[in-house]
Protein backbone atom coordinates (compact mmCIF):
# COMPACT_ATOMS: atom_id res chain seq x y z
CA UNK A 1 0.00 0.00 0.00
CA UNK A 2 1.43 3.38 -1.05
CA UNK A 3 2.17 5.83 2.00
CA UNK A 4 0.61 8.61 0.31
CA UNK A 5 -2.51 10.37 1.00
CA UNK A 6 -5.46 9.78 -2.02
CA UNK A 7 -7.73 12.40 -1.34
CA UNK A 8 -11.30 11.91 -2.72
CA UNK A 9 -12.43 13.46 -5.77
CA UNK A 10 -13.86 16.99 -4.66
CA UNK A 11 -17.75 17.49 -4.83
CA UNK A 12 -19.75 20.74 -5.03
CA UNK A 13 -20.55 20.37 -1.38
CA UNK A 14 -17.00 19.51 -0.53
CA UNK A 15 -15.28 22.43 1.63
CA UNK A 16 -12.38 25.05 0.02
CA UNK A 17 -8.89 23.94 0.97
CA UNK A 18 -8.63 26.54 3.48
CA UNK A 19 -11.53 24.94 5.67
CA UNK A 20 -11.51 22.22 7.49
CA UNK A 21 -13.84 19.20 6.45
CA UNK A 22 -15.89 17.97 8.31
CA UNK A 23 -14.79 14.39 8.74
CA UNK A 24 -11.10 16.04 10.37
CA UNK A 25 -13.33 15.44 13.49
CA UNK A 26 -15.75 13.02 12.92
CA UNK A 27 -16.55 12.46 16.25
CA UNK A 28 -17.40 16.05 17.20
CA UNK A 29 -19.58 16.49 14.21
CA UNK A 30 -21.11 13.66 14.98
CA UNK A 31 -22.00 14.28 18.93
CA UNK A 32 -22.60 17.66 18.19
CA UNK A 33 -25.52 16.76 14.97
CA UNK A 34 -27.11 13.27 14.49
CA UNK A 35 -25.82 11.83 17.42
CA UNK A 36 -26.78 14.61 19.97
CA UNK A 37 -29.22 12.58 21.79
CA UNK A 38 -26.30 10.71 23.07
CA UNK A 39 -24.01 13.18 23.94
CA UNK A 40 -22.75 14.15 27.26
CA UNK A 41 -21.24 17.44 26.65
CA UNK A 42 -19.75 20.12 28.61
CA UNK A 43 -18.71 23.02 26.60
CA UNK A 44 -16.15 22.60 24.22
CA UNK A 45 -16.30 18.78 24.88
CA UNK A 46 -18.36 16.25 24.24
CA UNK A 47 -18.38 12.33 24.72
CA UNK A 48 -20.77 9.07 24.34
CA UNK A 49 -22.05 7.21 27.12
CA UNK A 50 -19.21 4.73 28.22
CA UNK A 51 -21.32 2.05 27.34
CA UNK A 52 -22.25 3.23 23.85
CA UNK A 53 -18.68 4.26 22.40
CA UNK A 54 -15.01 5.32 24.31
CA UNK A 55 -14.86 8.21 21.93
CA UNK A 56 -14.25 11.86 23.07
CA UNK A 57 -14.16 14.99 21.07
CA UNK A 58 -13.47 18.57 20.99
CA UNK A 59 -14.42 21.15 19.55
CA UNK A 60 -10.96 22.89 18.55
CA UNK A 61 -8.13 20.80 19.70
CA UNK A 62 -5.65 23.62 19.74
CA UNK A 63 -7.99 25.83 22.32
CA UNK A 64 -7.23 25.08 25.83
CA UNK A 65 -10.45 26.03 27.22
CA UNK A 66 -11.79 22.68 25.10
CA UNK A 67 -9.42 20.52 27.03
CA UNK A 68 -10.48 22.11 30.66
CA UNK A 69 -14.08 21.34 29.42
CA UNK A 70 -12.93 17.65 28.70
CA UNK A 71 -11.05 17.37 32.06
CA UNK A 72 -14.28 18.59 34.16
CA UNK A 73 -16.92 16.01 31.40
CA UNK A 74 -14.44 13.10 32.05
CA UNK A 75 -13.06 13.59 35.66
CA UNK A 76 -9.39 13.90 37.21
CA UNK A 77 -6.77 10.97 36.30
CA UNK A 78 -9.10 10.00 33.81
CA UNK A 79 -7.86 7.96 30.95
CA UNK A 80 -10.26 8.64 27.78
CA UNK A 81 -9.84 7.80 23.94
CA UNK A 82 -9.69 11.35 22.01
CA UNK A 83 -10.08 11.79 18.62
CA UNK A 84 -8.02 14.69 15.66
CA UNK A 85 -5.34 15.12 18.15
CA UNK A 86 -1.73 15.14 18.34
CA UNK A 87 -0.35 17.04 21.42
CA UNK A 88 -1.71 17.60 25.13
CA UNK A 89 -1.77 20.42 27.43
CA UNK A 90 0.57 20.72 29.99
CA UNK A 91 -0.66 18.52 32.64
CA UNK A 92 -2.14 15.82 30.48
CA UNK A 93 -0.40 12.66 29.44
CA UNK A 94 -0.30 10.41 26.21
CA UNK A 95 -1.02 7.14 27.43
CA UNK A 96 -0.93 5.29 23.83
CA UNK A 97 -1.53 6.26 20.34
CA UNK A 98 -2.05 4.80 16.93
CA UNK A 99 -2.12 6.07 13.44
CA UNK A 100 -4.86 4.93 11.29
CA UNK A 101 -6.47 5.62 7.89
CA UNK A 102 -9.47 7.38 6.62
CA UNK A 103 -11.49 5.81 3.22
CA UNK A 104 -14.30 7.40 1.78
CA UNK A 105 -17.21 6.14 -0.39
CA UNK A 106 -16.32 6.87 -4.15
CA UNK A 107 -17.36 4.11 -6.08
CA UNK A 108 -19.04 1.12 -4.23
CA UNK A 109 -21.51 -0.96 -5.69
CA UNK A 110 -23.87 -0.72 -2.49
CA UNK A 111 -27.20 -3.20 -2.82
CA UNK A 112 -28.60 -5.06 0.10
CA UNK A 113 -27.45 -8.48 1.35
CA UNK A 114 -30.67 -10.96 1.21
CA UNK A 115 -29.58 -12.90 3.65
CA UNK A 116 -28.56 -10.04 6.29
CA UNK A 117 -30.78 -9.56 9.00
CA UNK A 118 -30.74 -6.50 11.39
CA UNK A 119 -29.22 -6.81 14.75
CA UNK A 120 -30.27 -5.29 18.30
CA UNK A 121 -29.95 -5.07 21.92
CA UNK A 122 -31.71 -8.96 22.23
CA UNK A 123 -28.13 -9.76 20.01
CA UNK A 124 -25.43 -7.86 22.60
CA UNK A 125 -24.35 -11.15 24.11
CA UNK A 126 -23.70 -12.52 20.83
CA UNK A 127 -22.61 -9.61 19.15
CA UNK A 128 -19.93 -9.59 21.69
CA UNK A 129 -18.74 -13.08 21.63
CA UNK A 130 -18.06 -12.22 17.96
CA UNK A 131 -16.56 -8.87 18.27
CA UNK A 132 -13.73 -10.96 21.27
CA UNK A 133 -12.97 -13.92 18.63
CA UNK A 134 -12.44 -11.03 15.59
CA UNK A 135 -11.43 -7.87 17.07
CA UNK A 136 -12.39 -5.09 15.00
CA UNK A 137 -12.32 -2.34 17.33
CA UNK A 138 -14.03 -1.24 20.81
CA UNK A 139 -17.96 -2.66 20.79
CA UNK A 140 -19.98 -1.78 23.73
CA UNK A 141 -23.01 -2.75 25.20
CA UNK A 142 -24.90 -0.07 23.86
CA UNK A 143 -22.82 0.58 20.61
CA UNK A 144 -26.04 -0.88 18.63
CA UNK A 145 -27.63 2.20 19.90
CA UNK A 146 -25.30 4.09 17.27
CA UNK A 147 -26.86 3.06 14.03
CA UNK A 148 -28.05 0.13 11.87
CA UNK A 149 -26.20 -3.27 12.44
CA UNK A 150 -26.37 -5.96 10.23
CA UNK A 151 -25.31 -9.76 10.89
CA UNK A 152 -25.39 -12.94 8.73
CA UNK A 153 -26.14 -16.15 10.22
CA UNK A 154 -25.23 -20.14 9.86
CA UNK A 155 -27.45 -22.52 11.57
CA UNK A 156 -28.17 -19.48 14.22
CA UNK A 157 -24.95 -18.60 14.99
CA UNK A 158 -24.38 -15.18 14.64
CA UNK A 159 -20.66 -15.20 12.01
CA UNK A 160 -20.33 -12.09 10.49
CA UNK A 161 -21.29 -8.54 11.28
CA UNK A 162 -21.23 -4.91 10.20
CA UNK A 163 -23.04 -1.75 11.05
CA UNK A 164 -23.03 2.09 11.90
CA UNK A 165 -20.47 4.34 13.81
CA UNK A 166 -20.13 7.87 13.53
CA UNK A 167 -22.24 9.63 12.01
CA UNK A 168 -21.30 12.86 10.75
CA UNK A 169 -23.95 15.37 9.26
CA UNK A 170 -24.41 13.95 5.75
CA UNK A 171 -22.07 11.13 6.32
CA UNK A 172 -22.08 7.90 8.64
CA UNK A 173 -19.11 5.46 9.23
CA UNK A 174 -18.89 2.01 8.76
CA UNK A 175 -17.43 0.19 11.46
CA UNK A 176 -17.32 -3.26 13.39
CA UNK A 177 -16.54 -5.35 10.32
CA UNK A 178 -15.83 -8.54 11.10
CA UNK A 179 -16.09 -12.59 10.29
CA UNK A 180 -15.94 -15.48 12.48
CA UNK A 181 -12.34 -17.14 11.87
CA UNK A 182 -13.88 -20.07 10.94
CA UNK A 183 -16.01 -18.71 7.89
CA UNK A 184 -13.45 -15.70 6.28
CA UNK A 185 -12.49 -16.62 2.55
CA UNK A 186 -16.41 -16.61 1.60
CA UNK A 187 -17.19 -12.55 0.96
CA UNK A 188 -19.23 -12.45 3.77
CA UNK A 189 -17.92 -9.35 5.01
CA UNK A 190 -17.74 -7.61 2.07
CA UNK A 191 -21.45 -8.25 1.41
CA UNK A 192 -22.64 -7.06 4.71
CA UNK A 193 -20.21 -4.02 3.75
CA UNK A 194 -22.67 -3.39 0.70
CA UNK A 195 -25.40 -3.84 2.53
CA UNK A 196 -24.94 -1.70 5.13
CA UNK A 197 -23.62 1.08 2.81
CA UNK A 198 -27.49 0.64 0.93
CA UNK A 199 -28.99 1.75 4.14
CA UNK A 200 -26.88 4.92 4.57
CA UNK A 201 -26.68 5.75 0.76
CA UNK A 202 -31.04 5.51 0.80
CA UNK A 203 -31.24 8.30 3.54
CA UNK A 204 -28.29 10.62 1.40
CA UNK A 205 -25.47 9.69 3.52
CA UNK A 206 -21.97 9.25 1.92
CA UNK A 207 -20.28 5.79 3.67
CA UNK A 208 -16.59 6.19 4.84
CA UNK A 209 -15.17 4.33 7.30
CA UNK A 210 -11.63 3.71 9.39
CA UNK A 211 -8.80 1.37 9.60
CA UNK A 212 -5.42 0.74 11.35
CA UNK A 213 -2.55 2.06 8.93
CA UNK A 214 -0.66 -1.26 9.81
CA UNK A 215 -3.66 -3.40 8.56
CA UNK A 216 -3.25 -3.34 4.83
CA UNK A 217 -5.22 -6.38 4.16
CA UNK A 218 -7.68 -4.50 4.79
CA UNK A 219 -7.19 -1.88 3.46
CA UNK A 220 -6.39 -3.02 0.24
CA UNK A 221 -9.61 -4.68 0.32
CA UNK A 222 -11.75 -1.59 1.22
CA UNK A 223 -9.77 -0.35 -1.63
CA UNK A 224 -11.02 -2.70 -4.61
CA UNK A 225 -14.39 -2.20 -3.54
CA UNK A 226 -14.50 0.98 -4.20
CA UNK A 227 -13.47 3.02 -1.14
CA UNK A 228 -10.30 5.98 -1.38
CA UNK A 229 -8.17 6.64 1.24
CA UNK A 230 -8.54 10.06 2.10
CA UNK A 231 -6.33 10.60 4.91
CA UNK A 232 -4.06 9.35 7.72
CA UNK A 233 -5.53 10.22 11.21
CA UNK A 234 -4.58 9.33 14.82
CA UNK A 235 -5.77 7.79 17.76
CA UNK A 236 -4.76 8.83 21.18
CA UNK A 237 -5.67 8.02 24.86
CA UNK A 238 -4.54 10.33 27.28
CA UNK A 239 -4.84 11.04 30.68
CA UNK A 240 -6.21 14.22 32.44
CA UNK A 241 -4.97 15.84 35.73
CA UNK A 242 -4.88 15.38 38.30
CA UNK A 243 -4.74 11.91 40.73
CA UNK A 244 -5.57 8.82 39.79
CA UNK A 245 -8.64 7.62 42.13
CA UNK A 246 -7.16 4.84 44.50
CA UNK A 247 -9.95 2.69 43.32
CA UNK A 248 -9.32 2.41 39.60
CA UNK A 249 -7.51 -0.32 37.86
CA UNK A 250 -4.74 1.00 35.32
CA UNK A 251 -5.96 -2.06 33.30
CA UNK A 252 -9.22 -1.64 33.81
CA UNK A 253 -9.87 2.35 33.12
CA UNK A 254 -8.77 1.40 29.51
CA UNK A 255 -10.55 -1.02 29.11
CA UNK A 256 -11.92 -1.57 25.23
CA UNK A 257 -9.60 1.45 24.25
CA UNK A 258 -6.80 -0.70 24.71
CA UNK A 259 -6.60 -1.74 21.45
CA UNK A 260 -5.18 1.62 19.43
CA UNK A 261 -2.76 0.23 17.61
CA UNK A 262 -2.41 -3.27 15.13
CA UNK A 263 -6.31 -3.80 15.45
CA UNK A 264 -8.25 -4.39 11.73
CA UNK A 265 -10.35 -1.05 12.39
CA UNK A 266 -8.81 2.06 14.01
CA UNK A 267 -10.79 3.83 16.59
CA UNK A 268 -11.99 6.97 15.00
Amino acid sequence: MSTSVHHAPPSSSSPSSTQPHILDNAAWAALTGPHAHLAERIGRAARYPTDVSPFTALEDPADPRAWDDLAALVGPGTVTAVTAVRTVPPGWAIEDSGVGVQLVDTALLAEPAPEAVRLGPADVPEILGLIALAQPGPFLPRTVELGTYLGIRDRGRLIALAGERLRPPGWTEISAVCTHPDHRGRGLATRLVRAVAAGIRERGDTPFLHAAASNTSAIRLYESIGFTLRRRTRFTLVRTPGAQPESEDRDGAQGSDERVTGQPEAKA
